[in-house]
């Protein structure tokens, strides 16, 4: 399975945190990344919203763009969805509250 049919699945409304798993599997590991053990709960246990929700909502700050990465983070004490998207020659990073949707930032990367 190949990143881009794991988003589209995700676009199109799939809860599968195994398809979260391995788009975040696919770039190295960084300290403050969740694991997908770690995701799998946060989305049974209801603490995260699912992935694709939150890729409508960056879909209304972000028109055009193709999405090139995404990963689920703790920072500063909160779950964030930091999402990464190409868009007319330049990179855009937004990163949403994992557990609201709330936009927390948006900027040119």
């Amino acid at each position: 399975m190949n990143i881009r049919y794991g988003f589209l699945a995700w676009a199109a409304g799939t809860t599968s945190c195994a398809l979260l798993g391995l788009a975040l599997a696919t770039g190295p590991a960084l300290a403050d990344d969740i694991d997908q053990d770690e995701v799998l709960e946060l989305r049974q246990a209801g603490r995260i919203l699912p992935l694709g929700r939150i890729l409508e909502r960056a879909g209304q700050h972000v028109r055009g763009g193709r999405l090139i990465g995404a990963e689920l983070e703790h920072e500063n004490g909160r779950l964030v969805y930091e999402l990464e998207y190409l868009g007319a020659g330049e990179v855009w990073e937004l990163q949403f509250d994992a557990a609201t949707g709330e936009l927390l930032n948006k900027e040119r990367d």
